[in-house]
């Protein structure tokens, strides 16, 4: 078997979406963990929701597909989009495994939302066609907390991620006070 090179792989590009209460906290989901080899994110299943763009897909709207698709949230205004490209590697051990091993990490354009709906409106195991549901729970964090509570390998991209959007919980509280 050969070994993967990994400057030979591309980044996948991705979206990735801060979903933001009323409060300030920020949307966390639990990954389901499929048997395979991919054990990646076994230690540390917690992230915001995150997904491919589509061939020719704007960022913006992926966003807000993929958010839907894994949440089946629609209720949400844009509050603001890092203004770089967030990159992650994936750790040795599953490169050439993970991603369909197609890719040697993630290149993420975040975007920050608030959720304006009721929380009913949070579906993770919804019944949408063609879609296998990826978390089986969720929960509500300060965002401060957040790359504490990742997987390590995506710990800086959640920093970065944090750094892009430090500002928004105080922008809401002050906002909704």
């Amino acid at each position: 078997m050969s070994k993967v090179n990994r400057a030979d792989m591309p980044y996948r590009d991705c979206v990735g979406i801060a979903l933001f209460n009323d409060r300030g906290q920020v949307f966390l989901a639990r990954r389901i963990l499929t048997p395979g080899p991919d054990t990646s994110e076994v230690d540390a299943p917690w992230q915001m929701p995150q997904g491919g763009i589509d061939d020719g897909e704007d960022p913006l709207a992926a966003a807000y597909r993929e958010l839907y698709e894994e949440t089946g949230i629609r209720t949400i205004r844009l509050l603001a989009q890092a203004p770089d490209w967030i990159h992650y590697d994936l750790p040795d051990e599953v490169l050439g495994v993970a991603l369909k091993g197609k890719y040697r990490g993630q290149r993420q354009q975040w975007f920050a939302f608030l959720f304006e709906g009721a929380e009913s409106e949070i579906t993770l195991l919804h019944d949408n066609p063609g879609i296998d549901p990826e978390f089986d729970a969720w929960r509500w964090e300060d965002f401060d907390k957040v790359a504490d509570l990742v997987v390590p390998f995506k710990r800086p991209a959640y920093l970065d991620v944090y750094a892009a959007f430090a500002h928004v919980p105080g922008q809401i509280r002050t906002r909704t006070a």
